[in-house]
């Protein structure tokens, strides 16, 4: 069975783990390498099992550990062309390969889709596991395309953004242009959005989900999870009966691994 770590989730940082205790892949490494190498660690992962990078887009708060890391275990990083132009400054002599096609990797089969965001070519991930189990992989997004909502339904496991509590972001602290970047469709997913995608998602047969990349600033859990619950409920449908919603935490202390 395939197992999901959340290692680092929001804005101070992001990096997951995807596949068996023996090989999988890391999505983004967003975090120092000595942090995201203690936190697999402690999930009882061996770093020597990530057989795989897979880069979403080149913001720090996505590659920040990707070059160090790369090279100390001689892990391979995968992404677009346009982030891996973007990224080359910071890559050293890191092994990259752009993803253009279909991957096997890890005993896994990788999709990639084209999302939106204020960077140069970015993407989300569609990965079916060794026994056919399917997660979606999708944050950083301005606004949920149909690629990208095509992508997301009839996965079993959907990481999904909820960056932002709106009336939070407008009465908050940011500056203008700042607010702005976050609500264009090239920023970030607010929590009306999001919950407003999980019934459709649900009714194609996702059963769980996990809320990702939480504002530190303008969200909390427990905003964006009630959120959802309420959206998923009022649409007639019971939790941990009919589905599993969760928050990705910014740093994994409780060690929570998703085994689907």
């Amino acid at each position: 069975m395939a197992r999901l770590c959340p290692l680092f989730s929001g804005s101070s940082g992001n990096s997951y783990y995807l596949g068996s205790k023996s090989a999988g892949v890391l999505i983004d490494a967003g975090r120092s390498a000595k942090q995201i190498d203690m936190m697999l660690k402690a999930c009882e992962i061996d770093p020597l099992a990530v057989q795989g990078i897979l880069v979403t887009h080149e913001h720090s708060d996505h590659i920040s550990g990707v070059r160090v890391l790369a090279k100390k275990y001689d892990i391979p990083v995968f992404a677009s062309a346009g982030t891996l132009r973007a990224m080359e400054g910071n890559l050293g002599e890191t092994k990259t390969y752009i993803i253009e096609q279909d991957l096997q990797l890890a005993d896994m089969e990788i999709c990639h889709f084209s999302t939106s965001h204020d960077c140069a070519e970015p993407i989300g991930f569609r990965i079916k596991t060794a026994d056919d189990r399917i997660l979606v992989f999708s944050t950083d997004l301005g606004f949920v395309s149909q690629e990208v909502e095509d992508s997301l339904l009839g996965a079993d496991f959907a990481v999904i953004e909820s960056n932002h509590d709106e009336k939070m972001l407008k009465a908050g602290e940011y500056p203008y242009y700042l607010k702005r970047r976050i609500l264009s469709d090239q920023g970030h997913l607010s929590n009306r959005v999001c919950s407003a995608l999980l019934p459709k998602l649900a009714a194609s047969g996702t059963t769980r989900f996990v809320l990702a990349h939480l504002s530190r600033d303008n969200n909390s859990p427990s905003v964006a999870k009630n959120m959802s619950l309420k959206t998923l409920t009022e649409s007639g449908l019971t939790e941990n009966q009919d589905f599993m919603l969760t928050v990705a935490s910014p740093e994994n202390h409780r060690r929570e691994i998703f085994v689907f």
